[in-house]
């Protein structure tokens, strides 16, 4: 599954986007998870993602990514705070499969 992270400056959700796929792949899935600032993000999200990823700091500009999703037809998810640290890996994952179980089939 490819998955586009947006935050602030694209620096901060490295360490979410490594705990997710460290968490993914315990699970034996296959994450790619590319972090992409929020200028960038408009023009990454139609480059064939199958989710996209939107970190707490920036859920102020939710819409806006959405609206830029839609265009996309990829789905959008904002993170829960507790998935967003080098530790929420795996509580990432669980947001993913229970907001997202459509992907999963």
């Amino acid at each position: 599954m490819k998955i586009l992270l947006v935050c602030a400056g694209g620096m901060s959700s490295a360490i979410a986007a490594k705990s997710l796929k460290e968490a993914a792949q315990k699970d034996g899935l296959d994450f790619e998870v590319n972090e992409i600032s929020t200028s960038a993000f408009s023009d990454e999200v139609g480059r064939e993602y199958d989710l996209a990823l939107v970190a707490p700091q920036v859920r102020h500009r939710f819409d806006t990514f959405k609206a830029d999703a839609d265009k996309a037809n990829v789905p959008i998810l904002l993170i829960a705070p507790k998935g967003y640290s080098p530790i929420g890996g795996k509580f990432l994952l669980e947001q993913i499969k229970k907001e997202a179980s459509d992907l999963f089939n």
